[in-house]
């Protein structure tokens, strides 16, 4: 048998493990050991005495791959990030955006809503996870939203799908795992997010005073608030503003010279300033050591999962499977956009039956490639291209499109993470309630695909600024 074959086979065998619940850690890590001992052995003609060989062997390759790979610098932004999010909880940060954004802004038909959109936003820009920002926002916004007339479902929806703005706007660890495993630059990236998850929360807010301005009872406004009382709200959320600007500067620096650091040393930098900002709102003891471990907790799930698909990584470059899919893809006759557009909804199907972290993993090193193939490779210039980009900016391009698609898989049904973490903190709502409630978050995602990929520009001005 090939190794191609036995690629597909054990590709699919992979596939069947994560759909009957298998964690994709454990899957991931036992189908790229199972390959790899398939791999071995078969260039032993299958020999019995040979199987013992081929075990060890895989084994020794197996774990090699672990501790090379996580022990690098980048992955310490992971957890960084993680900390910083967590730390602004406790320090009393989120309600002060919520109640900023809702002074600013709630005035507006769907309001409160549109606040929460906002909020989330802007929690999304000091948290690298998801889950975090939409269980924050489920305690303090959704009882906002009821006490007011809000239906339960859409308000459950708002939060869940403002949550997922923190896989797209930096500090994202979702970003990170990408430009590991694809072998681009991180900076690049996180400068990449930011104009698409702000265009991104601004298609929600649309969306958001279209409902309410068509059915009137969905989003009441909500007025009475003075500019003094708009003004005074502002400060709460300096140190969010701090943070970010820290990131942009280590990232890129606005006067023109070189980076001031390295987005890792950014992150850090912001983890302080947040740390020293929670003890100076009271954080104690309990709450510092809530933080530390929920962050070690999610560091922990993350890494595991990096850790068994790049096992799986591993198998993959020994049975040659992103090079034959590579070459399939590009000998189709089809355009190459209608071909990226194919692999998008792709992500869509997948998403709905496997976490937005294990799935990027899995498919990253075998779809990666066959999209830059599709634009003309690695180092094609902008003008020989067949998106109108350079290799390395179609790289970061794809990153934003499958992050997007990443965000999408957070609230599709039956794995959509954030649903089932709103339904958790919220006892008063099923899981069947959250997802009625995002339904029509699946058009605004939907658009802002669209717009993200015919207007590239919109995902690259930041990263070509950085030069």
């Amino acid at each position: 048998m090939e190794t191609i074959d036995i690629g597909l086979w054990v590709t699919g065998g992979l596939l069947v493990l994560v759909i009957v619940g298998m964690r994709v850690a454990f899957a991931a890590a036992l189908a790229g050991l199972v390959g790899l001992v398939w791999i071995f052995w078969s260039k032993k003609g299958y020999a019995s005495e040979d199987l013992g060989w081929a075990l060890t062997v895989a084994i020794k390759t197996a774990g090699q791959v672990p501790h090379s790979k996580v022990s690098t610098h980048t992955l310490s932004l992971i957890p960084t990030f993680i900390l910083i999010g967590y730390l602004a909880y406790y320090a009393g940060l989120t309600r002060a955006l919520f109640e900023a954004a809702k002074r600013w802004v709630a005035w507006v038909p769907g309001g409160l809503a549109v606040s929460t959109v906002f909020a989330t936003a802007g929690f999304a820009a000091v948290s690298g996870a998801s889950v975090a920002t939409s269980a924050v926002f489920a305690r303090i916004a959704i009882p906002e939203m009821l006490k007011i007339g809000y239906n339960k479902q859409f308000a459950a929806g708002v939060v869940a799908a403002g949550g997922t703005l923190a896989s797209l706007i930096p500090p994202s660890a979702i970003l990170v795992i990408y430009a590991i495993i694809v072998e681009q630059d991180v900076g690049r990236l996180l400068l990449a997010g930011f104009i698409p998850g702000a265009f991104s929360a601004l298609v929600y807010g649309l969306l958001i005073v279209g409902i309410a301005v068509i059915f009137k009872n969905v989003g009441p406004p909500v007025g009475g608030f003075t500019w003094g009382q708009r003004f005074a709200a502002l400060p709460g959320a300096l140190p969010i503003v701090a943070v970010i600007l820290i990131i942009i500067g280590f990232v890129y620096n606005p006067f023109g010279e070189q980076a001031w650091g390295t987005p890792t040393e950014g992150g850090a930098i912001g983890a302080f300033i947040v740390f020293c900002f929670a003890l100076w709102r009271g954080m104690r003891w309990g709450q510092l050591k809530s933080a530390l471990l929920e962050t070690a907790k999610l560091t922990a799930m993350i890494f595991s999962i990096i850790w068994g698909v790049l096992i799986y990584v591993r198998f993959l470059g020994f049975a040659d499977l992103p090079g034959a899919f590579s070459d399939w893809i590009t000998s189709l006759t089809l355009s190459p956009m209608l071909i990226l557009v194919c692999i998008l909804l792709a992500y869509a199907v997948l998403g709905m039956f496997m976490d937005a972290i294990g799935m990027l993993l899995l498919t990253l090193p075998v779809v990666y490639p066959a999209v830059m193939a599709l634009n003309g490779g690695e180092t094609v210039a902008a003008a020989d291209s067949a998106f109108g980009m350079s290799g390395p900016m179609c790289a970061i391009w794809f990153g934003i499109l499958v992050v997007k698609m990443a965000e999408f898989c957070l609230i599709t049904p039956p794995i959509g993470l954030n649903c089932f973490v709103v339904a958790g903190v919220r006892p008063d709502l099923s899981v069947q309630d959250v997802f009625r409630g995002v339904m029509p978050f699946f058009v605004a995602d939907g658009i802002t695909i669209a717009l993200l990929v015919a207007f590239p520009a919109i995902v690259l001005y930041l990263p070509s600024l950085a030069g």
